[in-house]
C-alpha cells in the first residue's frame, strides 16, 4: 500500500513539474542569468575614462532597470576598450528588449555616445545582437589600430617634450596645441568636397602625421593631446561637423580648431581664435547651421 501511495504521489510531482515546465525553466534561467551578471568583471584597456557625464555614467552594474541603465551599460562597455561584451535583460524589466533594439537600431545615439569615449577606444563599426532569453552582446571594430596608436603616441610624445612648458597654465598648454595642429596641417577639401581618400584625415593620423585633416582629425588630434594633460572634455556633435568640449577652470567650452583654421579662396594658411574656448551663447552667435547640437545629450553645454 505504501509503494502505491509513494507511486501515485511521485506522479502527481511529475504531472506537476511537467505542467510547469515553462515556468520552472524560466526561473532556472533567470537564476543561472542574474548569478552571471552579478559576477561580470568589465576588463578595461589603459584608454579607459574613469569619469561620468551627464548623459551617460560608467557603471559595474550590469542588471538594467531602465532605458539610463542601458545608456550607461553601452558606454561603460565602449569605453572599456573591449571588442566583445555580453550582458542580459532581467524579467522583471519588461520593456529591456524593446529598448535594447531602440538603442541598436539608432545610429546616431550610438555616435553620439562614442564621443563621451577616448579616441581610441571609439568603434568605426558597431552591432548588437539579442536573442529571446535577453541575451545581450555589443561587437564593436576599432577606429584606430595598433599600429597607428603607436605612431601617433610618438608623435604627441614628441610634440610635447618641444612644444609644452611644465610652468605654463592648462589654458596656456591647449592654445599652444591648438595652434601647433592648425600651423601644421591643412583641411582635406578634396575628401570632404569630392570623397577623394589620399590621407587618414578623418582621424588623429592625418593631420599629426600627414598634415591633412577633416573635423574628425583635428577634434581626435586635440582630443589626445587633452588626455595626455590630463584636461576632461569629450568630442561634440552636430549632424555634419564635429568639435571639442573642453572642461577648464571649472567651466566647460567649445573648442573648434576645424572652423578656426578655414579655407581660403587663394588657399591662404589662416590661423584664428574666433572658436578657441568660447561659451554655447558665443558658439551660436558666430556660426549656428554647423554648431547646433543636442543639448539634451551634451547637457554641460547647455545654452544659458
Amino acid at each position: 500500500m505504501k509503494k502505491i501511495i509513494t507511486f501515485a504521489a511521485l506522479l502527481i510531482i511529475l504531472g506537476i513539474v511537467f505542467s510547469q515546465k515553462e515556468t520552472i525553466l524560466d526561473y532556472y534561467n533567470q537564476y543561472k542569468i542574474t548569478n552571471y551578471q552579478k559576477s561580470i568583471v568589465l576588463n578595461k584597456n589603459e584608454y579607459y575614462r574613469d569619469y561620468s557625464f551627464n548623459f551617460v555614467q560608467t557603471t559595474d552594474n550590469f542588471i538594467p532597470e531602465s532605458k539610463q541603465d542601458l545608456l550607461n551599460i553601452f558606454y561603460t562597455a565602449i569605453n572599456s576598450g573591449q571588442n566583445h561584451f555580453t550582458f542580459y535583460c532581467p524579467n522583471n524589466y519588461k520593456e529591456c528588449a524593446k529598448e535594447v533594439q531602440q538603442i541598436a537600431n539608432n545610429q546616431t545615439l550610438l555616435s553620439h555616445i562614442n564621443n563621451f569615449v577616448h579616441p581610441y577606444n571609439g568603434f568605426k563599426h558597431i552591432e548588437t545582437e539579442y536573442d529571446s532569453l535577453g541575451k545581450v552582446t555589443i561587437t564593436t571594430q576599432k577606429n584606430y589600430t595598433e599600429s597607428d596608436i603607436t605612431v601617433i603616441n610618438d608623435k604627441i610624445n614628441n610634440i610635447i617634450n618641444e612644444i609644452i612648458t611644465t610652468n605654463a597654465s592648462d589654458e596656456e598648454k591647449v592654445k599652444t596645441i591648438h595652434d601647433y595642429i592648425i600651423n601644421n596641417s591643412k583641411y582635406d577639401s578634396a575628401r570632404s568636397d569630392q570623397n577623394i581618400i589620399n590621407y587618414k584625415s578623418d582621424i588623429a593620423y592625418g593631420p599629426l602625421l600627414e598634415g591633412y585633416g577633416i573635423c574628425g582629425g583635428y577634434t581626435d588630434a586635440m582630443e589626445l593631446f587633452l588626455e595626455k594633460l590630463n584636461i576632461k572634455s569629450y568630442r561634440i556633435s552636430s549632424e555634419n561637423h564635429v568639435w571639442n568640449a573642453v572642461y577648464l577652470n571649472n567651466n566647460w567650452y567649445h573648442l573648434d580648431l576645424t572652423w578656426d583654421d578655414p579655407v581660403t579662396p587663394n588657399n591662404q594658411d589662416l590661423l584664428q581664435h574666433d572658436f578657441f574656448l568660447i561659451n554655447t551663447n558665443r558658439l551660436i552667435e558666430l556660426e549656428k547651421q554647423e554648431h547646433t547640437f543636442d543639448q539634451t545629450i551634451y547637457q554641460e553645454l547647455k545654452e544659458v
